[in-house]
């Protein structure tokens, strides 16, 4: 299948064809009706593989494909049918697509994924996965189920993080580029001047790339060209004796008095079309540029930067692995870190996801479960649900590497090779074997340090290591199955899926009040990174939370709609009134928001990391919403102002209150301290006012929700 040939295909929406052509076979079902959200959707059948199904869900009356909060329900209320699917959304014009599909990663809990595509783009992204998913005749007398789902797990579940040498390469080129067109920042002072640069080329890239990826949905005018034509506009209009350039005849008006500013307030020189309103404050005036009033950047700078990022497909769906010519919003992160600053120079480097992932489900999960216990012990008795679900659960929880090879049933070495299995002594001959002719058991055992077939054991494992860690898990498994294990803190000694556990007990416990408390707990608990750099650690703290905040909405959703007695559920009934208001566009920017403003916490040093920190915020919230040309606004709630949560500051020096500050400065400088103190009695106030109209804001809001709602 070469990529002209796929295109073809796609472009034109023969799904039957493509997947035909794949070595699919025809899917005879006919329509199988699913309701979601009072409406009926009538499935279509494609193609199938030995129980895989490819399905294609038709559009909304309207014509336009389904919501995401409906394609999630489409897409439950389906797996009970088939659990291993593959849906297809369509619009009725045959203008977009979306693929839906659930895989379960390694340590992950299971979710639901997606992969846009539009006419207008290039299919790279569907054609880097489905390409794989070809069956020859020559496989076709030995695939089973198990090898399709692996085929396509393959295919279609790759990690996020890879992205090319080359686009680092070559963005690092650029922005040292950017720098030399930048004037009017502080000319006098070298030191100064480089620092203040490289500050806001940073910023001017970040914007730009924001740009970029809200341009490629459709938000800026629904031009996915939008910055080049406005670029070419603003040329047209130049030329001799003409003083009209891009960034402060345009891109300032964009940044500050349209995408900064409410449509209603704008006061415009240009006509920038039909642009969002984003808050958040990455599109303010910036410190830099009311210290310098007179920052000019050439348009050849503006030239360069937007052919070079022309040549990428810029996609906000963070789950879709980059194949060379994608980029997604983690993007930012990495080359902050990897190439901007030279952060390995002070002490500081780049966390990959593993390890965050790692250290955050592991400290997160078992605070939260430790906070509900103290709220509400019932469950957690040795008796209650909580460990009486994982003494039934066998080894569900122990993860996949730990288990590889182990048999699921008989002698636990049973398989193992007899030179292997000599080694094991009976007990009656472990007594004699001193007084025995017979070799001595480091004699039997030199075969152990061998290296194990991979189809039995991890890689790089000898036959002693691959023997313990069967004896470990038999032990671990054991202990679950005896019901020895009944504290939090055994998952982290035992090295069990607390993250998959969690979920499940969520997903399959009948007690409302568990979920109220756990609700609570999740609204409750901060995360703070004192050096979060471009946020690598609140992001794994993101990705962690997500899934417990839907899952407990949608037991909420759940318990409310079986129950008849509306008394007993009325704290999920505010719950839910707050997630359905009108002013979120969906569920998952109702989640991404509550955990960014209510969870997250993040200082640096670096004022360039902590803008990228917040721009990829911003990115994670922005991508979650389905645009909506008709809606006010795109459909898209303004973003919050996070500027009180992600702060530029160093965490090792410095006062964490007034009094701390003055008890120093008596304490270093007892005689001025009367002359130094008042210097910053302002500031203090200033400060202070600050933070308590902040909290006093978001008290009052949350109580006139409440108000307004009973």
């Amino acid at each position: 299948m070469n990529k002209k040939k796929f295109s073809s295909y796609v472009k034109k929406f023969d799904f039957k064809g493509l997947f035909i052509d794949l070595g699919w076979d025809n899917y005879y079902s006919g329509q199988i009706p699913i309701t979601a959200d009072e409406n009926t959707f009538e499935i279509h059948g494609i193609v199938e593989k030995r129980g895989f199904v490819i399905v294609l869900c038709p559009p909304c009356a309207g014509g336009e494909i389904p919501l995401s909060k409906t394609r999630k329900k489409i897409e439950n209320n389906f797996k009970k049918i088939h659990h291993e699917h593959l849906i297809i959304y369509t619009d009725k014009a045959q203008t977009k697509q979306i693929w839906q599909f659930v895989i379960q990663e390694p340590d992950k809990p299971r979710k639901t994924r997606e992969i846009q595509y539009a006419i207008e783009q290039d299919p790279e992204i569907l054609y880097q996965r489905a390409r794989g998913l070809l069956f020859t005749l020559d496989e076709e007398e030995n695939i089973t189920l198990i090898d399709v789902i692996a085929r396509f797990k393959e295919n279609f579940a790759k990690n996020t993080e890879t992205v090319t040498k080359k686009f680092y390469t070559e963005f690092k080129k650029h922005h040292n580029a950017f720098l030399s067109f930048i004037s009017g920042i502080d000319d006098s002072i070298v030191d100064k001047k480089n620092k203040s640069k490289q500050w806001y080329a940073s910023l001017m890239m970040n914007r730009l790339m924001f740009c970029y990826f809200i341009q490629k949905r459709g938000y800026l005018d629904n031009n996915i060209h939008y910055l080049q034509d406005k670029l070419k506009q603003v040329k047209s209009k130049a030329g001799k004796n003409k003083f009209y350039g891009f960034y402060q005849n345009f891109l300032l008006e964009l940044f500050h008095k349209g995408l900064g500013q409410p449509e209603k307030k704008r006061k415009l020189s240009v006509k920038l079309g039909k642009i969002p309103y984003l808050n958040g404050g990455l599109f303010d005036v910036h410190e830099l540029e009311r210290q310098f009033g007179k920052i000019r950047i050439k348009d050849e700078a503006f030239e360069k930067i937007f052919d070079f990022f022309d040549q990428w497909n810029w996609h906000l769906d963070t789950r879709v692995e980059s194949s060379g010519k994608d980029i997604n919003p983690d993007v930012i992160g990495y080359i902050f870190e990897k190439y901007i600053n030279d952060r390995a120079a002070m002490g500081a480097y780049y966390t990959k996801e593993d390890i965050t992932d790692y250290i955050g489900k592991n400290t997160i999960i078992p605070f939260l479960l430790d906070k509900v216990k103290n709220a509400y012990p019932k469950v957690f008795k040795t008796e209650g649900f909580i460990w009486s679900f994982l003494k039934a659960s066998g080894d569900t929880y122990i993860y996949d590497a730990v288990k590889k090879g182990v048999p699921q049933n008989g002698d636990l070495f049973g398989d193992l090779p007899n030179e292997i299995k000599a080694g094991f002594l009976p007990e009656i001959e472990k007594k004699t074997v001193k007084n025995s002719k017979s070799p001595h058991l480091w004699e039997r055992r030199k075969c152990w340090n061998k290296k194990a077939p991979q189809e039995i054991a991890l890689p790089t494992e000898t036959f002693r290591e691959m023997i313990e860690r069967r004896k470990r898990c038999a032990k671990i498994k054991l202990k679950i199955e005896n019901g020895e294990i009944t504290k939090t803190n055994d998952f982290i000694t035992y090295n069990l899926n607390i993250r998959q556990f969690v979920q499940d007990v969520l997903e399959n416990i009948d007690d409302s009040d568990f979920i109220r408390h756990f609700y609570k707990a999740l609204k409750s608990v901060t995360i703070l990174d004192p050096t979060c750099g471009s946020g690598a650690f609140l992001f794994a703290a993101l990705n962690i939370l997500e899934p417990l905040y839907e899952t407990c909405i949608e037991r909420m959703e759940q318990f409310t709609d079986e129950n008849q007695n509306p008394r007993k559920y009325k704290f999920f009934q505010y719950v839910l009134s707050e997630v359905k208001s009108e002013e979120h566009p969906n569920l998952g920017y109702y989640i991404y928001k509550t955990i960014i403003l209510n969870n997250l916490y993040g200082v640096d040093i670096m004022h360039e990391a902590v803008e990228i920190a917040k721009l990829r915020l911003f990115l994670k919230m922005v991508g979650a919403v389905d645009i909506n040309i008709r809606k006010p606004n795109y459909g898209l709630e303004p973003l919050p102002d996070v500027d009180f949560n992600i702060r530029a500051g160093n965490t090792l020096v410095g006062f964490a209150s007034e009094d701390d500050f003055k008890k120093a400065v008596e304490d270093k400088e007892p005689i001025f301290a009367p002359q130094i103190i008042p210097e910053f009695e302002d500031e203090f106030v200033i400060t202070a006012k600050a933070f308590k109209n902040f909290h006093s804001t978001i008290k009052f809001l949350k109580f006139e929700k409440w108000i307004n709602w009973c």
